[in-house]
């Protein structure tokens, strides 16, 4: 009722008031009835009838707006939903058109809801469970499986609400249905990839560990029992040896932290951090690679990280600054900027913020690259520093990348 209704309202009762007073005072002789007192009485009459005639008009008008919005909603939800109405026995009364399409059952009426439902949840004692559920008043959802008229598989989210009658009674059930069955197929084909991934991720990580912590350095160690260090002088191998033995340890390293990220990723674990110096972790680390003499590390802090992917994360970045450089003197700096800021700068193209964030997306590369590779290991090396609470940006300079990895 709005403000003009209730006024009218107000004003009508008011009148009928002075109006009952008048004739009661009348009735019992506490004036005499006169002219002028009939003609009070019919004025007040005569002025009670348009106020109260608003007050209904207005009262049947916000009744009649009630019902039309009441039949939009019922509109709406019949054309964007599977609407159907079962008698408590499961006996189908009404279904919308959505529910033919679906189902095949274009005429259901009479139709138990049994024969949309799997033969062995039929039998069930789950499925006598639900309609003592329905029978005892509860409102069930979820999603449901059911079966089409054609023996296809659908899968449903919806709502059964039981409905009471005059009596008070429950004498129907409402549901209101939603067809997921691309989203319930899509999640479950996702599912069996994953499992497939997983298991081929199982192999590759067994294949991986034995070759290179098991066959690569007894193959290393026998090569190196077999000949004398003449052998090695007289055939000039004691560089590639170097190498060999640095670019395992190195690769023992990259495996380590893969592993570690892996199973983070798998498990859903927290990760292990320690507190170590940076400097000499991330020293350490690069002392293998052929692009050490390219890198200048700086006096960094101690910090509380996971040492293998850590440097794992941090080294796929000074891969990046160096890989897409083309200065003839390629370097990457690792320093601080301030008490919390770890910056890694290189001298090489430079990129900005918003360049960074498009190249970090998984299989994402730069335009114009011939280099192999995509975008995943950077992709990957943002997670790990966000794992550790660890925020990055990018910083175009006049020449390279500045990029700022803030760590408290």
């Amino acid at each position: 009722m709005n403000r003009i209704s209730k006024i009218c309202l107000i004003v009508s009762g008011a009148i009928m008031l002075v109006f009952f007073a008048v004739q009661t005072c009348i009735v019992f002789r506490f004036c005499e009835p006169s002219y002028l007192l009939a003609e009070f009485g019919y004025g007040c009459v005569i002025t009670f009838m348009p106020f109260f005639s608003y007050v209904v008009y207005s009262f049947i008008n916000s009744t009649r707006i009630k019902e039309e919005n009441i039949d939009m909603q019922m509109k709406a939800i019949d054309n964007s939903n599977i609407v159907v109405t079962m008698d408590m026995d499961g006996i189908i009364k009404s279904a919308n058109d959505k529910f033919g399409k679906l189902t095949g059952y274009y005429n259901p009426k009479g139709t138990h809801h049994s024969k949309l439902v799997p033969e062995d949840y039929k039998e069930s004692l789950e499925y006598d469970n639900f309609w003592r559920q329905l029978k005892s008043g509860k409102t069930i959802s979820g999603e449901f499986e059911r079966i089409s008229k054609n023996g296809e598989q659908i899968w449903l989210f919806g709502h059964y609400t039981p409905v009471k009658n005059k009596k008070g009674e429950y004498s129907k059930v409402l549901k209101i249905a939603t067809d997921v069955t691309l989203q319930h197929e899509t999640e479950a084909l996702v599912n069996q990839k994953n499992s497939y991934l997983e298991h081929a991720a199982k192999i590759l990580r067994h294949d991986m560990h034995s070759g290179i912590n098991t066959y690569m350095p007894r193959g290393l160690s026998s090569l190196k029992r077999r000949i004398t260090e003449d052998d090695i002088k007289n055939l000039k191998i004691q560089a590639p040896l170097k190498m060999l033995e640095e670019g395992l340890r190195h690769t023992q390293k990259v495996y380590a932290g893969v592993k570690e990220f892996t199973n983070l990723v798998k498990e859903d674990a927290q990760l292990d951090k320690e507190k170590h110096n940076v400097t000499h972790i991330l020293t350490d680390y690069l002392k293998s690679t052929s692009y050490i003499k390219q890198v200048q590390i700086g006096l960094l802090p101690s910090l509380l990280v996971n040492e293998p992917l850590f440097c794992t994360a941090i080294d796929n970045l000074i891969r990046n600054g160096l890989k897409y450089n083309d200065s003839s003197t390629k370097f990457v700096s690792i320093y601080m900027q301030n008490d919390y800021t770890l910056c890694v700068e290189d001298n090489g193209r430079g990129i900005t913020q918003e360049e960074f964030v498009e190249f970090s997306k998984p299989y994402t590369r730069k335009q114009n690259q011939d280099e192999g590779g995509s975008g995943l290991g950077l992709n990957i090396c943002l997670a790990i520093l966000k794992e550790h609470g660890f925020t990055i940006r990018a910083e175009k300079q006049q020449q390279g990348t500045k990029l700022l990895i803030k760590i408290k």
